[in-house]
Formats: C-alpha cells, sequence, structure tokens
C-alpha cells in the first residue's frame, strides 16, 4: 500500500501547500481520501487525474471536500474520449447535496458524473460505523468527535493497514480503529497553551501521539496543521508521548505501507 500526501494545510491552504487530500494506491487501485481545496491540481502530478477508482470523504467541511466541484467539472466536460463511469464517492449522508449545492447544480447533474455512497449504507440503524469494500480495500469508518458528521477511515489490504483520524478531538473511537494499524495519519491542528480551551474539534500534537500509543502503530504521520499553528512544535509534542516514528506529512510525501 502507498500513501501520497497530495494536501495536508488545515483550514485553509497554506503558500505550495493544499488542504487535506490524500492518496493511496494498491493493486492497481488509487482511492483519494478528502479533497480539500487545491487539491485537484497537485493531484495531477501523481498520474492521470481521472484514474480514481474512488473517493472517500471524511466529513463535509469545505477544507475536505470542496474541489470535488473542480473535479466534477474534469469529469463531465473532458474534451474528447468516451464518456467516463460513474466514479463512487463515499462520504456522509447528504454529500451529494452538499457537492451539488457547492457547485450551484442540481442532485441529478452531480450524479451524471458520481455515484454517491453513504458510509453507513448497509449498516444497521442507528450505527457509528461500517465495513465495506473497494477493489483490494477493506474500507472501515467511525464516528469521530467532530462538530459535524465525521469519520475516521481505516483501510486494510494484504495485511496492511492505514487509518486515517479525518478531523476529530481525541476520542476513543479513534483509538480502537487505529488499533494495530502500520501508519495513523492523524490531524494535529491545535497548539497547546494556545489552544487549551477548545474541546472536541482538533487534536494536538500531544494528543495525536497519545491516539497512536493507544492505539499501538507503527507510525504515526501529523497532518491538518494549519498555517498559523507550528508544525515542530507540534511534532515535538507528538514525539514526547508516542515512542515510534513520527514525521510531518508534506505535500508529496510518499509512506510505503
Amino acid at each position: 500500500m502507498k500513501l501520497t500526501v497530495i494536501g495536508s494545510s488545515g483550514s485553509f491552504g497554506s503558500p505550495g501547500n493544499p488542504c487535506s487530500s490524500y492518496l493511496v494506491e494498491h493493486g492497481g487501485y488509487r482511492v483519494l481520501l478528502d479533497f480539500g481545496n487545491g487539491a485537484l491540481g497537485e493531484l495531477q502530478r501523481y498520474g492521470d487525474v481521472y484514474d480514481l477508482q474512488a473517493v472517500i470523504l471524511s466529513h463535509l467541511h469545505a477544507d475536505h471536500c470542496v474541489d470535488m466541484c473542480g473535479y466534477y467539472v474534469a469529469r463531465k466536460y473532458r474534451p474528447g474520449g468516451e464518456p467516463l463511469p460513474l466514479l463512487p464517492v463515499w462520504g456522509p449522508a447528504g454529500t451529494r447535496e452538499r457537492i451539488a449545492k457547492a457547485y450551484d447544480t442540481d442532485d441529478a447533474e452531480c450524479e451524471s458524473v458520481f455515484s454517491f455512497r453513504d458510509v453507513l449504507e448497509g449498516a444497521p440503524e442507528g450505527a457509528t460505523g461500517n465495513t465495506f469494500e473497494i477493489g483490494p480495500f477493506t474500507v472501515c469508518v467511525t464516528r469521530v468527535d467532530h462538530p459535524v458528521e465525521a469519520y475516521a477511515i481505516r483501510l486494510e489490504a494484504d495485511g496492511h493497514t492505514l487509518v486515517y483520524s479525518g478531523d476529530t478531538g481525541p476520542c476513543a473511537a479513534l483509538d480502537n480503529l487505529a488499533k494495530g494499524a502500520d501508519l495513523l495519519l492523524a490531524e494535529a491542528s491545535f497548539q497547546e497553551p494556545r489552544d487549551n480551551g477548545l474541546l472536541g474539534l482538533h487534536l494536538n500534537g500531544r494528543e495525536a501521539g497519545e491516539s497512536a500509543t493507544a492505539g499501538g502503530v507503527g507510525r504515526l504521520v501529523l497532518t491538518h496543521i494549519p498555517p498559523w499553528t507550528d508544525a515542530e512544535l507540534n511534532l515535538a509534542a507528538a514525539k514526547n508521548s508516542y515512542d515510534g516514528p513520527v514525521n510531518l506529512a508534506t505535500p508529496g510525501a510518499v509512506f510505503q505501507i
């Protein structure tokens, strides 16, 4: 399994760094986790922009999904060639309506390009998690602590595991989903002590490290760090709470899992 960081800035882009978007490849499949603002331009550096088998959106805040609008245009109006097949887009309830509204079109137009699927599709009523298959990947999602419906995502293939936190405050759901993962891609938006009064929104570096420790993961990669947060301070904090290797997610960084 190969993880390529397309963009890792939190809340809004920084110079040379789009918002959250991560390309995961295995066995000829290319799955994109989140599609934040600026990601579509950078995605073109890493292969054919049309060669995705699925998109999974952790939640519907703009910095995680708004470049779906540009991707709609790219797939809908591609010059020449045969029409592209519908692209599966997995996300929280209301994903289709969110993307249609952002582009100021109707649901039917969006459905001419994308096949929208609720990440809880097929789960029992009231469930906060689910498991489904995408090509070689077994995908598990679980609801995490954020002001909107948001999910952490676990991808498994051939005995290897990647877990992506999405946006979340500290929660047992993330720790449990991360159990035994080879790599935890965890947000670390907040900075201590500046943001100590804000709860249930995001992790700081220390908390990301604590989640990695609780999950017994093999590697921690910090992401979703806004331009106003000191990434090196969060990196140091994570290293103080987690004994394994820790990296910052930077555009173009590649991790073999």
